[in-house]
């Protein structure tokens, strides 16, 4: 099997093409040809060592938590998929070594959903990991009808979905962002304002009357601040960035889980149109050092990912 794996940390240069055994089938165990697979901050963070505390890993490390592609085997144990299923998958296991960025995966029928069937594979790879990091914040911050949510880092990979969940849910998003996504915020429904000194003025001014969550994607001492002082209600500020930095101003952490049910419904509100997927840039397999690259420079707008098949 062809895999880009690492044998050490390092930077995007130790991500190395390599041949590896196919992945095992267990008795509850699905395996799935990859055609794509999306590329998220956590992917480099783990490329340099980053979770090397949180996680027992193993080398050589093929990186990549989401998938799109087609069931090829399933165990005697598994009713919910059969071979040539179409799915999506966030195939985070609880240590490091077998990942995405590689022909085949195997993973448990919890890992999986069936594929939005209305956009191409390459897009359904990058609506996982960000997809269910958004619908998990959300329902961790209490939104729900009537809300208005302040998105920070709205336009990235987590924060798009967030802004257009929020709004399936019943809420008004104020979403920060550079001003050059602005427009891109508007057309996915938010109300856009921008970073820096002035923050909480310009949300008032966007939201008079007030702002009842906030879900952080950036993990800034601006982000926490202005939720904190923006949001009456500290239990319903979240962030998936930094645990001890929220926990100061009195809100949550958010670690995305892998759950079928979230990821079906997310992939529902794809095909009914209401979950947009924007990919930035695809590029092959064989150019993941240079989506790292990418990923780690912190301007992407939507998702990166790359095409395996």
């Amino acid at each position: 099997m062809q895999a880009i794996a690492i044998h050490k940390y390092g930077g995007p240069e130790v991500l190395e093409h390599t041949e590896l055994p196919e992945p095992l089938v267990g008795p509850d165990v699905v395996q799935v040809e990859v055609r794509a697979a999306g590329v998220n901050p956590v992917d480099w963070k783990i490329r340099e060592g980053n979770l090397d505390g949180a996680y027992p890993s193993h080398f050589p490390l093929v990186p990549g938590w989401d998938v799109a592609g087609v069931v090829r085997r399933v165990g005697p144990a598994v009713h919910e998929f059969a071979p040539g299923d179409e799915v999506v998958g966030y195939v985070r296991q609880d240590h490091i070594q077998h990942g995405a960025y590689a022909e085949l995966v195997s993973a448990a029928p919890r890992h999986w959903a069936p594929r939005p069937g209305n956009v191409s594979f390459t897009e359904a790879g990058g609506l996982p990991l960000a997809g269910l990091t958004a619908v998990q914040s959300l329902h961790l911050a209490q939104v729900g009808e009537g809300d208005t949510v302040l998105v920070h880092a709205a336009a990235g990979g987590v924060g798009s979905f967030a802004v257009q969940w929020a709004q399936v849910l019943g809420a008004r998003v104020v979403g920060t962002a550079s001003e050059v996504n602005h427009e891109f915020l508007r057309e996915l429904g938010a109300t856009p304002v921008s970073y820096g000194d002035g923050l909480v003025e310009r949300v008032r001014e966007a939201a008079p009357s007030g702002v009842t969550a906030a879900v952080d994607y950036i993990g800034s001492p601006e982000a926490f601040s202005a939720s904190a002082e923006l949001v009456d209600e500290r239990a319903r500020i979240v962030s998936n960035v930094d645990p001890s930095a929220v926990a100061e101003v009195g809100g949550r952490y958010c670690f995305v889980r892998p759950h079928a049910g979230d990821l079906a419904e997310l992939s529902r509100e794809v095909d009914a149109g209401r979950v947009r997927i924007e990919v930035q840039q695809a590029l092959p397999l064989t150019d993941a050092a240079s989506a790292h690259e990418i990923s780690q420079s912190g301007h992407v707008r939507g998702k990166l990912v790359l095409e395996v098949s």
